[in-house]
């Protein structure tokens, strides 16, 4: 079973459906669901968490239409605006919305901080424990301190940290310079990381031997059932079958065992997807088209 811990779907920009133009998107070309399932299918991924991008704003309309097609392909850690006059109804009933499966905040730089830093989410983290609502954030390192506060009031909160707290576009040792930071936080039970994106933030090519010592520490750190691989797939340097395999062909100290926790079943479990057919069902799905190809 590989679930794919982080993927952005998003729509192009248009009048109906205007971007309220905070970034640019990670590609010119947007992808969509269809487009996804496709390299999914041919790189052998049974799901994909998706994460609907930040230039689109807080909306979560196409990850619940791709979600409602396809419920055993993709799940959705949503965007919520905390400051939005519905938010605490929304967040309450966060769960009821099909294929939902927690929230998503952005806090990767200095412009966005304030909402952490000044209380304003702080009715948020203790509605999501009560609700049993997953959280997922992109917090840089220098904000890990708030992060391991925060676990420590809202033991409930289960909170896991993208991209191992890799922020912005620096690569290599500009990147990780501050990574020890993250470290401490595994002595929360409740906090998890993505080891997500990590070929963005390195600059040689495939395997990526570079960043492989920062997932040692992170598996060593947090153990294998509490670290979720993902890509990121729309910026990812790479193909599809090379995220996969830079786990599960390059790093020889991990073993098969720990490898189904990290390429998997730990977020399945975490979340409570249970994805566990998803590839039987692909390849079956494979199998009967090659089927009738030979028909």
């Amino acid at each position: 079973m590989i679930i794919d811990s982080q993927v952005h779907i998003w729509g192009a920009d248009t009048p109906e459906r205007p971007w309220p133009k905070r970034a640019p998107p990670q590609r010119e070309i947007p992808l969509g669901h269809e487009e996804l399932l496709g390299e999914m299918n041919a790189a052998g991924v049974d799901g994909v968490i998706l994460v609907p991008p930040s230039w689109e704003g807080d909306r979560n309309d196409l990850a619940l239409h791709a979600a409602g097609l396809h419920p055993e392909r993709f799940g959705i850690m949503g965007r919520l605006d905390p400051d939005a006059p519905d938010a605490r109804d929304r967040l309450a009933r966060w769960l009821e919305q099909p294929g939902m499966l927690g929230l998503r905040f952005i806090f990767s730089s200095a412009m966005m901080w304030g909402p952490l830093l000044d209380g304003r989410m702080d009715w948020v983290w203790s509605a999501a424990e009560r609700a049993r609502v997953p959280v997922m954030m992109l917090v840089p390192h220098a904000l890990m301190d708030r992060i391991d506060a925060i676990a420590e009031r809202h033991p409930a909160l289960q909170l896991v940290m993208d991209h191992m707290g890799l922020t912005g576009h620096a690569k290599d040792t500009e990147a990780f310079a501050d990574f020890d930071k993250l470290l401490p936080l595994a002595r929360r039970p409740n906090i998890a990381v993505k080891a997500s994106a990590l070929p963005c933030f390195v600059s040689d090519p495939y395997p990526f031997r570079s960043a492989h010592v920062y997932v040692r520490r992170v598996y060593d750190a947090f153990g294998p059932k509490r670290v979720y691989w993902g890509t990121d797939f729309s910026r990812l340097p790479c193909t599809y079958s090379q995220g996969i395999t830079m786990f599960t062909e390059e790093m020889p100290w991990l073993p098969a065992e720990d490898l189904d926790w990290i390429m998997g079943r730990g977020i399945s479990e975490a979340l409570g997807w249970p994805v566990a057919d998803a590839g039987k069902t692909c390849g079956d799905a494979l199998l009967q088209t090659e089927k009738v190809e030979t028909l």
